[in-house]
Formats: C-alpha cells, structure tokens, sequence
C-alpha cells in the first residue's frame, strides 16, 4: 500500500514537535541567563555546580573557539546540513520510536545553537559543573539535548542490534 502524505504528517509532527519544544526551552533558557547575567559572570549553585555567562564560538568543548570567525560559517552550514538529514531520517523511519526521539532531540538542539551563531557569532552557554577544582567546558540546554540524542542513538543501536540476534 503507497504512502500518502496524511499518514506521514501526524508522526513527523510530532518529532518536529519535540524538536521545537527543546529549542523553545534552550532559547528561554538562554534568554533568561543573558538577563541576569554579565558575560563572565558566575554565580555558585551547589558544591559542583556554578551558572555562568560565557560565549563559545566554537563547537562542543570550545573546539576552534578561537579560530578567527570563519568556525561561525562552517559549524551553521553543518547544522542546516543535519537538519535536512535529519528530518529526511524522522520522515523515513517514523514509526522507531526511540530513534526518531533521539534524533529529534538532536535536531532540536543542533537548531536553538544554529540560532545563536547566526543571531550573535557564537552560543550562550551557562552551565558550569566542576570537580576537584576542574571545570568542565561550560555547555547549555541544546548540547544537553544533542548530548542525550546521541546517547539514545547509541542506545538504540545496540538495541536494535540485540534483536536481530
């Protein structure tokens, strides 16, 4: 039986869905630190945990933080690059559920950081966890999510590979 677009649409909505509400949720988030806060500013939380304003115009982990501005042009063209993928991928394997949840995760974070690098240059991070006086890079809710996305990916990889066997 063919596919026809009106069984395709409510299933890929709701991954798009899932992916507006975390770049709904990072974009608040970083709207709401940006408003408290100076850049550099940090504000102790718990024992491990500080909130903090910095700018990162790199990708994760600061990487080509500070390679002189053309990092902002080749990391958005590889988020508009991922997001066609991704959505192509959502729209192909709709009924995996827990691959399309990963991916919209994803996907939803790939964008609320895209939205950064066109709008300042660089992506509002503010979270800042540490260890015996070692700070991680500091991150915020869209590496969270492409983070979990990732982790989920891999999770289900091995599940599906489980049931295979």
């Amino acid at each position: 039986m063919p596919r026809t677009e009106s069984a395709v649409m409510p299933s890929l909505l709701r991954w798009l869905g899932l992916a507006a509400l975390v770049i709904v949720l990072d974009q608040w988030s970083k709207a709401a630190i940006s408003s408290h806060f100076a850049y550099g500013d940090s504000m102790a939380v718990t024992g491990f945990f500080n909130l903090v304003l910095a700018h990162n115009q790199g990708a994760a982990f600061s990487f080509l933080d500070a390679a002189g501005g053309w990092q902002r042009w080749l990391f958005s063209a590889i988020a508009v690059i991922a997001a066609v993928w991704i959505t192509w991928l959502l729209r192909k394997y709709r009924q995996q559920k827990l691959f399309c949840f990963a991916l919209a995760m994803i996907l939803g974070g790939a964008l609320g950081n895209l939205i950064d690098r066109i709008a300042y240059g660089y992506v509002i991070d503010f979270l800042d966890f540490y260890w015996n006086g070692q700070h991680f890079p500091a991150f915020n809710l869209a590496d969270s999510a492409i983070t979990c996305g990732a982790a989920l990916l891999l999770w289900d990889s091995f599940m599906n590979k489980a049931e295979k066997n």
